[in-house]
């Protein structure tokens, strides 16, 4: 279907917006989504299109974020790999399973991710004193529960990957050692991974509105800029109440749709 003037500027927004706020937290996808069903696509055509035309901006972001990716080589090809092995079987169930397979789900998923983004320093303090009573060290890359834990949100980035990115970053800020700032520079190497896997799948399996994908790519590629710029410079405090936000918006946009 033809795109009007109008739709085609209010998908570019959407993907100027996605793009930056994947960048700084992730859930770019409960902006562009609805603006691609509102333009009149069928949701699988939608999802897909969305899917493709925001790994730009993921790399965008992560080009962004290059600084803190420094010393991260070995963890990002880890913990990518199994973010692009989810991010297949997630785009499998897309279109293997009706969508009400997890939107009783992800909502609780998304708010137990809140909890730990919010409670994280506590949490990671009292993990650190338990280990230094016990004479133990943590994992550098967070271990198997890190792993297992980034397979099954990665399933579900491949699948849909609304608030994706506040999965991610509250797995790796309760299991790595490490600043904020750093870890959201991998979350953005991760989303593009599997937001690219799932992408080459489905142009293979999947309808796109090819007009769409361009547009969400442009834009994406541009917001993931301004989001670097902006993300970097935010203290963890302030970085911590901006996903905690995203968040509460993701949950009530899922609940109440």
């Amino acid at each position: 279907m033809a795109l009007s003037i109008w739709e085609m500027l209010a998908v570019l927004a959407a993907g100027i917006a996605a793009g930056g706020i994947n960048t700084i937290v992730g859930s770019g996808t409960l902006i562009t989504f609805p603006v691609l069903l509102a333009t009149g696509l069928p949701p699988i055509t939608a999802n897909v299109s969305n899917a493709l035309g925001l790994v730009p901006g993921s790399i965008s972001g992560a080009i962004g974020y290059r600084r803190e990716l420094k010393g991260q080589t070995a963890r990002v090809l880890r913990l990518g790999t199994v973010a692009l092995l989810g991010g297949l079987v997630g785009a499998i169930l897309l279109l293997a399973l009706p969508s009400a397979a997890f939107d009783a789900i992800v909502p609780v998923l998304i708010g137990i991710a809140l909890v730990l983004v919010l409670f994280q320093p506590r949490i990671a303090a009292a993990v650190r004193r338990r280990r230094e009573a016990k004479g133990t060290e943590a994992h550098p890359d967070g271990g198997i529960a890190l792993l297992v834990g980034l397979f099954l949100a990665s399933i579900y980035g491949g699948y849909f990957g609304a608030a994706q990115g506040v999965l991610y970053i509250s797995l790796m800020g309760l299991l790595l050692t490490d600043s904020l700032q750093r870890i959201n520079a991998v979350k953005n190497i991760l989303g593009a991974v599997v937001n690219g896997v799932a992408a080459v799948f489905f142009l293979f399996v999947a309808d796109f509105d090819w007009t769409a994908v361009l547009l969400i790519a442009v834009g994406s590629t541009i917001g993931g800029q301004i989001g670097a710029k902006v993300g970097r410079r935010l203290p963890p405090t302030v970085l911590r109440g901006v996903i905690i936000a995203v968040g509460i918006v993701a949950i009530l946009q899922l609940t109440l749709k």
